[in-house]
């Protein structure tokens, strides 16, 4: 069975703020999530997997990730 996570509940366990999940919804970065009504979900093997995707050996690999093209 899937586990549903709120928004809030979903902060908590990556270690952000609510907020940030709320910025990260509206650029499009963040981890997936879906929507019943008004309500959005988090399925926490999701957060595991899109957590492991942003993985780095270094610091200069997020500066180049970054870098304007």
């Amino acid at each position: 069975m899937r586990e549903h996570l709120t928004t809030e509940q979903a902060a908590e366990y990556l270690g952000v703020s609510p907020g940030w999940l709320a910025n990260a919804r509206c650029r499009g970065d963040g981890p997936p999530f879906y929507k019943l009504g008004r309500a959005v979900r988090y399925i926490r093997a999701a957060l595991d997997e899109w957590s492991r995707a942003r993985q780095v050996l270094s610091t200069s690999k997020i500066s180049q990730d970054r870098a304007p093209k």
